[in-house]
């Protein structure tokens, strides 16, 4: 039952990350078509990982887990409200690949975006790994490092074309941060 459930939501959530991506898979030169593996790669390992039964809870792994998930939740919400509110969302931008949260017209270099150029992917990397650790199994590392290397091309794809958008700001921004981990990388 639990696998039929599985393959379920695996297919109507695939759907809507699909319809989400559509304008983005049509060339591996968007950001978005990088970041639709991720997402597929992600929700697989979640599922994969969605037996409660099967947690250790005492483990460090598992401890490991909730600190990560509790992060990346947390700067996720962070990132999310800086854009809304920083980065003045126009949706006349004439990029019809991006998200509606993308679809900034100011360069937003406040909070979390001081630190590292991609907080949101810097919180799915955490989630992407904090899913794995709450069980570790071999099929999941694959799906880690699998949706990790998506989000790590997504990054460098979306910078070429933030580039391209905000010019000189955004490379100046690139020589004063770090991609994903503040001071380190």
């Amino acid at each position: 039952m639990l696998i039929i459930f599985r393959l379920a939501v695996f297919i109507i959530v695939s759907v809507a990350i699909y319809l989400v991506s559509r304008k983005s898979l049509r060339s591996f030169r968007f950001h978005g078509f990088y970041r639709f593996f991720a997402w597929e790669a992600v929700l697989a390992l979640v599922l994969l990982n969605l037996d409660f039964r099967t947690y250790q809870q005492t483990s460090l792994h598992y401890i490991i887990a909730l600190v990560c998930l509790t992060l990346s939740a947390l700067l996720a919400i962070h990132g999310f409200q800086l854009l809304r509110r920083e980065g003045m969302l126009d949706s006349r931008r004439s990029d019809p690949t991006l998200l509606w949260v993308e679809q900034t017209t100011v360069l937003v270099t406040v909070g979390a975006y001081k630190y590292v150029r991609h907080p949101l992917y810097c919180s799915f990397l955490m989630l992407i790994w904090g899913s794995f650790l709450l069980v570790p199994s071999w099929q999941g590392g694959l799906l880690a490092l699998f949706s990790s290397l998506n989000i790590i091309l997504a990054a460098r794809v979306e910078e070429q074309e933030n580039l391209l958008y905000f010019g000189t700001a955004y490379s100046d921004y690139m020589n004063r941060t770090k991609m994903f981990i503040p001071f380190v990388i």
